[in-house]
């Protein structure tokens, strides 16, 4: 089977995994805990430099949800051309108002600065917090949105797969949709025969310590049990286990 896997990278040594693993695409993000956030420039700099790459970077300043304030939205906004202007082959966002539908005056900026480098304009999982996802898609694509990130409005894509099918029957000849979250080797063919998806973003996750995480009485730890001291890191080995799924 043909498709694209998109990997979800939160560091340069990420993206580094990924690509000799075997991956084309990533999502380039810091802060992969909070969901992902904006990376470092340098992040971005040397997967240009030593990878093939494409690169997808996220532009989102902060953790929780995608209603930002003025300030949020003046620093991603300069983040996005920064971005943009060192190479990034595009952008990650999403804009949402109080009310949970998509704020369609920050979408159509980005999306215009995003065509005026001819790079791509990639709405991401802000959409499986919208009020109502076939109103939302056809704003996207009005608006000229080139791809949606969506995990169906579950916590889990393999849980969604019949409104999946639904967006890429209805609308997959006008959005790429990317299914992400919670996909890996186990599920990655359920997922593409079942919706007809070509694409689907997947973090292909794993652990590595650092033993100052907890010293005494401090603790730095941000996962549970049974990874309190380790930090999370793409595996080239669950990259080319992925790859090798959808080329049986």
């Amino acid at each position: 089977m043909k498709a694209m896997i998109e990997i979800c990278c939160g560091s340069y040594q990420d993206a580094l995994a990924a690509w000799k693993g075997g991956a084309k695409r990533i999502e380039l993000n810091s802060a992969l805990a909070l969901g992902g956030l904006t990376p470092s420039l340098a992040s971005l700099i040397l997967t240009k430099q030593n990878t093939d790459l494409k690169v997808i970077t996220m532009i989102r300043p902060r953790g929780a949800g995608f209603c930002y304030s003025e300030e949020d939205y003046e620093i991603m906004k300069q983040d996005a051309q920064i971005m943009l202007e060192h190479g990034a082959d595009g952008l990650a966002f999403g804009f949402l108002n109080a009310q949970g539908f998509i704020d369609i005056k920050r979408t159509q900026e980005f999306v215009e600065l995003i065509h005026s480098y001819h790079k791509e304009a990639v709405f991401h999982r802000a959409f499986d917090c919208v009020e109502d996802p076939i109103k939302a898609i056809e704003q996207l694509i009005d608006l000229g949105v080139d791809r949606l990130l969506t995990s169906g409005l579950k916590a889990k894509a393999v849980d969604a797969l019949d409104l999946l099918e639904r967006l890429q029957r209805e609308y997959g000849q006008d959005i790429e949709i990317l299914a992400g979250s919670g996909v890996n080797a186990s599920n990655v063919l359920e997922i593409l025969e079942k919706t007809g998806l070509n694409q689907v973003h997947s973090s292909c996750k794993d652990w590595v310590s650092d033993p100052t995480t907890i010293q005494k009485d401090i603790s730095f730890a941000y996962a549970e049990s049974p990874h309190q001291e380790d930090y999370e890191i793409v595996s080239q080995k669950l990259v080319e286990r992925l790859l090798a799924e959808i080329q049986k």
